[in-house]
């Protein structure tokens, strides 16, 4: 079998693991590989290159993508997956190995649907968002970054009895969020899945921690918050009460760095499983976790709503912060 891996929409830690781990179960197993450069941008252009083990040397520790990733909106034209489709079949290659997200998986599915490509997706975003999968690659990196770059903020937050907005990514996912503001001892989490009334909610709760005589606070707040940015919602405090506060926007630094172990495992584990099950004739799926368990899902599943934080999550940062 001859396949191709490509990496495409945001960057994670853990995807050179899962390119490594496709590329030399595919040479245990006989099967040629193909590196498409730039995600789908580079499908569309025909920009690959055969990969074999030794091309995936000391790649397992670092982040970003040594394939290289860029958005492709041109994508979702049904004209330009017909040409995507075409060159594939006259390069020879066979099935697709999809390390990305919701958009990636979405065009994925397409491609077979309409074409009839096998695709093997592999979960790769940080903001955890995709279903039927706890655990996609990049998460556990982007939320101990995270937490470290505000473990050193609370520091001078308590030095000078200050209010901290601290923004991390998740655009249209609450996740990241949510699971920063527990890990880190946030007194507060506004995120897109937010109830309506969270700027009044989140207003009582720094009044309260005064009362009680907290003259610091940390505020997690995702940068596709309903409520509006770190920036936004700093400029409202001030308007509205003239609080003394600072925003810190943490941006694209959780993007990058070595990934953690938990990243790297399962970015093995699933690159593997892909080339497996593509091997076997499967068709069209993707990998995931669930309980802790190896899983595979049907690519359209991918169709399905978006997992959302738990409201309870949500709740339990303002009750462990008093």
């Amino acid at each position: 079998m001859r396949l191709g891996v490509l990496t495409s929409g945001g960057d994670a830690p853990g995807m050179n693991a899962a390119i490594r781990a496709v590329v030399r179960q595919a040479d245990a197993l006989n099967h040629e590989v193909y590196g498409i450069y730039r995600g789908y941008q580079g499908l569309l252009e025909g920009d690959w290159a055969p990969m074999v083990s030794r091309s995936c040397a000391n790649i397992l520790q670092r982040g970003g993508t040594i394939l290289h990733t860029d958005r492709c909106p041109e994508f979702f034209r049904p004209e330009c997956r017909a040409e995507a489709a075409e060159r594939l079949r006259k390069a020879g290659i066979e099935a697709l190995v999809i390390i990305g997200g919701d958009g990636s998986f979405r065009g994925a599915e397409a491609l077979h649907r309409e074409h009839g490509i096998r695709c093997a997706g592999i979960p790769g975003t940080i903001d955890n968002d995709l279903p039927g999968t706890d655990r996609t690659l990049g998460f556990d990196t982007a939320l101990n970054t995270a937490v470290e770059a505000i473990d050193r903020i609370r520091d001078t937050a308590s030095s000078h009895g200050r209010l901290f907005l601290v923004e991390v990514m998740g655009r249209s996912s609450g996740m990241l969020a949510v699971h920063t503001a527990i890990a880190c001892g946030a007194e507060a989490v506004l995120y897109p899945e937010s109830p309506d009334d969270t700027y009044e909610a989140l207003v009582s709760q720094l009044h309260a921690n005064w009362i009680r005589g907290k003259r610091s606070s940390i505020v997690v707040v995702a940068e596709g918050d309903g409520v509006g940015s770190a920036m936004a919602v700093g400029d409202r405090l001030k308007r509205d009460y003239g609080m003394d506060l600072r925003v810190v926007v943490l941006g694209h630094v959780q993007r990058g760095g070595s990934p953690s172990a938990m990243d790297r495992i399962w970015g093995s584990r699933w690159g593997a499983e892909a080339v497996r099950r593509l091997g076997a004739g499967e068709r069209a799926f993707y990998l995931g976790e669930v309980a802790g368990a190896l899983v595979a899902q049907p690519m359209a599943k991918v169709l399905e709503p978006r997992p959302v934080p738990p409201r309870e999550l949500g709740a339990l940062v303002g009750v462990l912060a008093r």
